[in-house]
């Protein structure tokens, strides 16, 4: 599952951009690729909220074959948030019921797990998590997880090709009605691990220890921005593949959290000391 979890990682908290190759005419201006990957990562900068289409497909010796499908809506301002919706997780054959959603505005999670859910009993539709307060209480280390979901930027995802020697421009495609240049190449990770800030890369190089180089489909715009990304590799005799497709950049709908009624706190006993978390 160590190459599922990486897939994850690097599907939602980051991904490209490279140095050298072929010229490709994208609306009335030729770049290289290596010029047009540098150009996004500029371009992402623009990028306060967008939405995503995530997909991941993987394999493991121990769990079989699995796939992860969803959505995503990310906001950096006025706080980072984002809401991802997992409509499809299966690993080894079994399914979960449901699905899951997670909602994160700044400190605060709000998870909606159907099978948790009917699990513990409960009579709300999500619970609400404060993450310092799990971190204090039970000895979670809740700030990994924030601090993640804080990388969930697509300028993030740009960066992380940018080690990339190879990239080559292959033609062009329409993506969700776009008009788009496609590039491909491999970039190691170790390298692309050193793009991010240290206290994400900290936080990443154990889990990616295990991965070496990724091959990696970008899809630019005529306004250099990503409009759809794919990463497929190899790990502890696993693989993987994931895609990122981006909508609405700048105009993705407001996360916000879920009508008050129908929100629960964690029940006790969960949180490592016997008392509920949350408000």
């Amino acid at each position: 599952m160590v190459a599922a979890g990486a897939a994850m990682l690097i599907a939602v908290s980051a991904c490209g951009q490279p140095t050298q190759s072929t010229a490709q005419p994208l609306g009335s201006v030729k770049l290289a690729a290596a010029e047009a990957l540098q150009a996004s990562v500029k371009s992402a900068e623009s990028v306060d909220s967008y939405q995503a289409q995530i997909s991941v497909d993987f394999t493991s010796p121990k769990d079989g074959a699995g796939s992860v499908t969803g959505t995503m809506v990310y906001h950096q301002k006025p706080q980072v948030a984002s809401d991802v919706t997992l409509d499809k997780i299966s690993a080894g054959g079994q399914n979960v019921p449901g699905g899951v959603r997670v909602i994160l505005l700044g400190q605060t999670a709000y998870m909606k797990v159907e099978m948790l859910n009917k699990l513990l009993g409960g009579t709300k539709s999500w619970i609400k998590l404060d993450l310092a307060e799990l971190g204090r209480s039970a000895g979670v280390d809740a700030s990994q997880f924030l601090a993640q979901a804080q990388q969930l930027d697509l300028k993030t995802s740009v960066k992380m090709i940018t080690g990339s020697k190879d990239v080559k421009a292959v033609g062009t495609e329409t993506v969700g009605g776009v008009d788009t240049t496609h590039y491909k190449g491999t970039f190691p990770v170790a390298a692309a691990v050193q793009q991010l800030d240290p206290e994400m890369r900290q936080k990443l190089e154990p889990q990616l220890g295990e991965l070496k180089d990724m091959k990696f489909d970008a899809w630019i715009d005529a306004e250099n921005l990503p409009r759809k990304m794919e990463m497929n590799g190899a790990a502890e005799g696993g693989t993987f593949k994931a895609a990122l497709q981006f909508s609405q950049f700048n105009e993705a709908a407001e996360v916000t959290a879920p009508p008050a009624d129908q929100v629960g706190d964690l029940p006790k006993g969960l949180n490592g000391n016997g008392g509920a978390i949350g408000g």
